[in-house]
């Protein structure tokens, strides 16, 4: 006897947009497109030869067909649902697959991942290849953690995104440098040290300040956050820098915010994964860990210098 009812993926796709209201909600649920979920209702009404879902400008109504179809549907459905959860064979072993900008990793990140694995040794992680342009189109990394390079850009649509860590800057140097250092324009008149790719983040920081970068300033740019530390703690300048990425060498005393005060830079760094990503339960568990780790961050801060 030919099989005569309609698949598992259109009576998901139907019933999605019933809970949901819409195609666009519907797909957001599944985490597929919503062009995908309309040809699977389309699908399923050309296998019924009728409408089963009403159309029109304020959403969807179910027509006779369709309420007919969701009373004898809904329920085995989420019944195939649950036994699949229950009977399907879990890994021993979760696999995650991260891209991290190189700074944040470095200096922010791996100081805390041992906590994570002690939380969670069922997963592993495989750090990949970081891309400076990255276009998220990758099909070897399950998350990124990414910095938004402009304030104004969004995302891709295809990438859902949230806000991690690294708006907040401050500018930092050396104990010796900052001696006799009491306001911003003094700040302004030594060496400046900034990211080669945020120039701007002086004139962010001045501002905030209330102070006057001048005109034709000169100073030492770097590719990496890094390297500008790496030159601040040489005692070559002072650097502007995320707050974040600083905490290590403030409570240390390697160096010292020489005024206090902070100013966002607009961006930070972003946790990113792909919309249409299937249920990822590692995805899911270094997901909620990081974005903790970031809720606590304590202030970085450190003791003034004496002045001299």
């Amino acid at each position: 006897m030919p099989i005569q009812s309609p698949s598992l993926v259109e009576l998901h796709a139907f019933l999605a947009v019933v809970r949901a209201g819409s195609f666009r909600k519907a797909a957001e649920e599944l985490c597929v497109t919503q062009a995908a979920v309309s040809r699977a209702v389309l699908r399923l009404e050309q296998e019924l030869g009728q409408d089963v879902l009403q159309r029109s400008a304020s959403g969807v109504t179910l027509t006779p067909a369709g309420l007919e179809l969701r009373r004898l549907t809904e329920k085995p459905v989420a019944a195939l649902e649950a036994a699949a959860l229950r009977l399907r064979v879990k890994p021993e072993r979760l696999r995650l697959r991260v891209s991290v900008i190189t700074s944040l990793g470095s200096l922010w990140l791996m100081p805390r991942l041992e906590g994570f694995r002690e939380q969670h040794p069922e997963v592993e992680i495989e750090f990949r290849q970081y891309h400076h342009d990255e276009d998220f189109t990758r099909d070897d990394v399950d998350l990124w953690i990414e910095v938004k390079r402009n304030a104004g850009r969004p995302w891709p649509r295809q990438i859902a995104a949230r806000y991690l860590i690294g708006r907040d800057m401050v500018a930092v140097c050396t104990p010796a440098l900052a001696k006799g250092i009491h306001t911003a324009q003094q700040v302004l008149a030594r060496p400046l040290l900034y990211h080669s790719n945020f120039p701007g983040n002086w004139n962010l920081w001045a501002q905030a300040a209330g102070a006057q970068l001048p005109a034709k300033w000169k100073g030492t740019g770097f590719d990496l956050v890094m390297n500008l530390l790496e030159g601040a703690r040489a005692g070559m300048g002072v650097a502007v820098v995320q707050q974040c990425l600083a905490e290590s060498d403030l409570q240390s005393g390697r160096l010292v915010i020489p005024v206090e005060g902070s100013v966002s830079n607009g961006r930070g760094y972003y946790l990113c994964h792909r919309r249409a990503q299937e249920a990822h339960a590692a995805v899911d568990l270094f997901s909620e860990w990081v974005l903790g780790q970031a809720a606590i961050e304590p202030a970085c801060r450190a003791p003034r210098p004496a002045r001299g």
